[in-house]
């Protein structure tokens, strides 16, 4: 029973059973000839429904901040809070059949994430505190994660300098995901995020053994009252220093 999970088999639990729903929800409503921002809202709609009565059911005295939920500030006199993104990447789940979408739950604690999984629902897939990946073996050729729409200047900086290719990629957490399991190498963003956009995935990526840092290199800290988090730094650590010297040339 989900309550006698523990926090990291928890947060894995519930990423894989709301991307279970999302699948559902997707291929149902496309099967109906329903997209576009119909079938966007109903995905963010029924995952952050799901996550919403699984935490009060199993985690009734945690607080919770939800990019699709009100924001509660008394979280901010929490010991604990979930800081989730119900369906990362809402623009890749509307266009079927892309796979670049995700579920972010993530634990908080002392501004800290302490526990976390994300989902990649299409691709069948729950990376989580609970058994972190391993590190693969370092490439000869570096890869910088990207947007298929826009590329931040770090990431352009970072690839300029270190002599990288892009990545194109859809959600934050799928980016993310990509170097933990070693399809790239660096993941640099600056602008437009949020802490459910990146709470999960740093969870995870610093339990696999990855450098997290904000681009100046300070510590990424959550469950702030303004949620805004705009900037992230996810890198093998062996390029951790060679990349915060690069960006800290930079202004952003």
């Amino acid at each position: 029973m989900p309550e006698e999970l523990n926090d990291h088999q928890f947060a894995d639990y519930l990423a894989t059973k709301v991307g279970a729903k999302l699948r559902i929800v997707r291929a149902e409503l496309h099967a109906q000839g329903v997209e576009g921002k119909e079938l966007k809202d109903a995905g963010d709609q029924a995952a952050h429904n799901l996550i919403i009565d699984e935490l009060e059911q199993h985690r009734p005295n945690d607080a919770v901040l939800s990019e699709e939920g009100k924001d509660d500030l008394e979280r901010l006199n929490a010991d604990r809070v979930w800081i989730v993104d119900p369906l990362d990447g809402t623009r890749e789940f509307s266009e079927v059949p892309r796979i670049d979408w995700a579920v972010h739950i993530a634990l908080v604690s002392n501004h800290r994430p302490i526990a976390g999984a994300v989902a990649l629902p299409a691709s069948d897939i729950t990376l989580s505190t609970d058994s972190p990946p391993q590190l693969t073996s370092a490439t000869a050729n570096l890869r910088v994660v990207v947007s298929r729409t826009r590329r931040p200047a770090p990431a352009i900086a970072l690839a300029e300098q270190l002599g990288a290719e892009y990545v194109e990629m859809g959600s934050a957490g799928a980016k993310a995901m990509s170097v933990v399991t070693g399809d790239t190498e660096i993941y640099a963003h600056a602008g437009g995020q949020f802490e459910w956009d990146s709470c999960a995935p740093v969870a995870v990526a610093q339990a696999a053994g990855l450098h997290c840092s904000r681009l100046d290199g300070s510590e990424m800290l959550y469950n702030s009252e303004d949620p805004y988090l705009p900037d992230l730094l996810i890198c093998r650590p062996e390029l951790a220093d060679n990349c915060l010297e690069i960006l800290s040339n930079l202004e952003f």
